[in-house]
């Protein structure tokens, strides 16, 4: 799914009223009737409903849906934050004429205290936020500020934001969040926009408004076609990979079909690293995992999981992996047969293990998975970096990404999307830059965003999961890669989410995760209604009803 800028939003609004016939008015009908659907399935005890409408087409938007929710049922109310009616015009002109109620229309901010209005805001369960769409630009002005102040006062009543909160421009990659309407839940339309799927950090902070940080974001068609839809920032949603409805698996499958992964990794006092990672992959569904450690780490890493085979490597005085290992006779049977290497989950920086490291890179030809130590050996040695004729995926934390470029957390982390850009096209490889909104930078140059995940992931040995579970998805679809690494860290944060709907994000461990792939893998971003989940899942908002 691609993501777009507002002004590639337009567009594609008015490639398909003109070359596709679909009229601006029915796509306001349709991205009204969807947003009505959304709350009457997702709040259904929700019935006293009032709509903050502005005057342009979000407004438009926000008046449809008042109608389909009052032919629903519900008590609804629609307060217009503008002028006088006769003054609009249009498809919103349209729209209030097809309204079954009257609207109350706010002048100032004094006229939220009439009687009439001030039982209506109190009695409300529900606020629709239809105010400003993709075509605010800071700052907010006017009576829009009003509308930001009646949320204010109710701080306990839910909001469901048609398109963006208001406040939010489109395009933008921060706010403050005081500038913005808080929200709990946002339905979108044909696409994400950039304000959708970015970090949104103010000042190393994030200011998601409202309940937003994990609460839905849901993207609806409303009827623009694929050939209307053109991007030109090169970005993606990661949960979009078709590899996430190639399930079920043949009647004829067998474990040689789905790939063979080699994790290597671990030193001494260091098992749990190149545990974690082996485990994860055959939870992923690679066909056949092992695992190659040092030696005097074996017996307890053997004894993890019975479907795991072990290797035992020659290590040195501190107990790591030791450079012997790439004589020929040692490293070729390691090789044998194996489609996917993952290295680095406890390898330590010991000289002797770094050596390895470097060796086995020059060596080996199958994809390669980079993580943790792994990263920081070529931090040392840049020119050993080369991803040109084959697969090699970087799986750094922002710490491990400055050390990569010789730069600051903070300067990454002003930057993510360039610097991933620019180091996935130099170096040829597919770079992994973990953090808030994970990003999958490609050689291409293409980058896709992940929204899955919680800050209960935040603990030791969640790199070390995703290391093993992109190793099983690139082993599984070794001509889709990209599509592969991409589904394995959208599969990596949604089953942190379901895991978190069980126990807290504090008490969350690295290998809880691994327990909850299984639901993972049987979410559908696009559920039969055809809603996609870009972020949260359904029924989030009923639990909290």
């Amino acid at each position: 799914m691609k993501i777009l800028t507002a002004d590639e939003m337009r567009i594609t609004d008015r490639v398909t009223t003109d070359r596709f016939g679909t009229s601006s008015l029915e796509l306001m009908e349709r991205a009204g009737h969807a947003v009505a659907r959304f709350v009457l399935r997702e709040l259904p005890g929700r019935r006293r409903i009032v709509v903050l409408c502005g005057k342009g087409n979000n407004g438009g938007d926000g008046l449809v849906a008042a109608r389909y929710l009052a032919e629903a049922g519900c008590a609804v109310s629609v307060l217009t934050l503008g002028n006088e009616l006769a003054e609009v015009h249009g498809d919103l002109r349209i729209m209030l004429g097809r309204l079954p109620m009257a609207p109350i229309t706010i002048k100032q901010e004094s006229d939220l205290n009439l009687e009439g209005c001030r039982t209506i805001l109190d009695r409300a369960q529900l606020f629709l936020d239809a105010v400003l769409g993709t075509g605010f630009r800071w700052p907010m002005r006017g009576l829009a500020i009003v509308g930001r102040k009646v949320l204010e006062r109710y701080p306990r009543t839910p909001v469901v934001a048609v398109d963006l909160p208001s406040g939010w421009e489109a395009d933008a990659r921060s706010f403050s969040a005081q500038d913005v309407y808080r929200a709990d839940a946002v339905i979108t339309f044909t696409a994400p926009k950039l304000a959708h799927v970015s970090g949104l950090l103010t000042r190393g902070v994030l200011t998601l408004p409202g309940n937003l940080q994990q609460g839905p974001i849901v993207v609806a068609s409303i009827g623009s076609p694929a050939e209307a839809i053109k991007s030109s920032t090169g970005l993606t949603w990661a949960g979009s990979s078709k590899i996430m409805v190639d399930r079920p698996r043949p009647a004829d499958s067998n474990k040689g079909r789905f790939g063979h992964v080699l994790v290597i990794g671990g030193e001494r006092g260091k098992s749990g690293a190149p545990s974690m990672s082996s485990v994860a992959a055959l939870r992923a569904g690679a066909g056949l995992v092992t695992v190659a450690v040092a030696e005097s780490i074996l017996p307890t890493v053997a004894a993890v999981t019975p479907e795991l085979m072990t290797l035992a490597l020659l290590e040195g005085e501190a107990g790591e992996i030791s450079s012997r290992n790439l004589e020929p006779a040692r490293l070729d049977p390691i090789l044998e047969k194996k489609s996917v290497i993952a290295i680095g989950p406890g390898l330590g920086q010991q000289e002797e293990a770094v050596n390895f490291f470097l060796g086995l890179l020059e060596r080996a030809k199958v994809p390669m998975i980079i993580d943790a130590d792994a990263l920081n050996a070529l931090a040392a040695h840049p020119g050993k970096l080369n991803g040109h004729g084959r697969l090699l995926v970087l799986t750094p934390h922002p710490g491990e990404m400055a050390r990569l470029v010789g730069m600051s957390i903070k300067q990454v982390e002003a930057d993510r999307e360039g610097i991933a850009r620019r180091f996935a096209t130099t170096h040829a490889v597919t770079l992994v830059l973990k953090g808030w909104r994970t990003l999958i930078a490609h050689p291409d140059g293409s980058i896709a965003i992940n929204t899955t995940g919680n800050p209960g992931m935040a603990k030791g040995g969640s790199g070390d999961i995703l290391t093993g579970i992109i190793a099983a998805m690139v082993a599984q679809y070794p001509d889709r890669p990209a599509e592969a690494v991409e589904a394995a860290v959208y599969l990596h944060g949604l089953a942190a989410d379901f895991a978190v709907r069980w126990q807290d994000q504090h008490t969350l461990l690295a290998m809880d995760t691994v327990a909850h792939l299984y639901e993972a893998f049987c979410f559908r971003a696009e559920d039969q209604e055809g809603y996609v989940w870009v972020q949260g899942m359904p029924g989030m908002l009923k639990e909290n009803e």
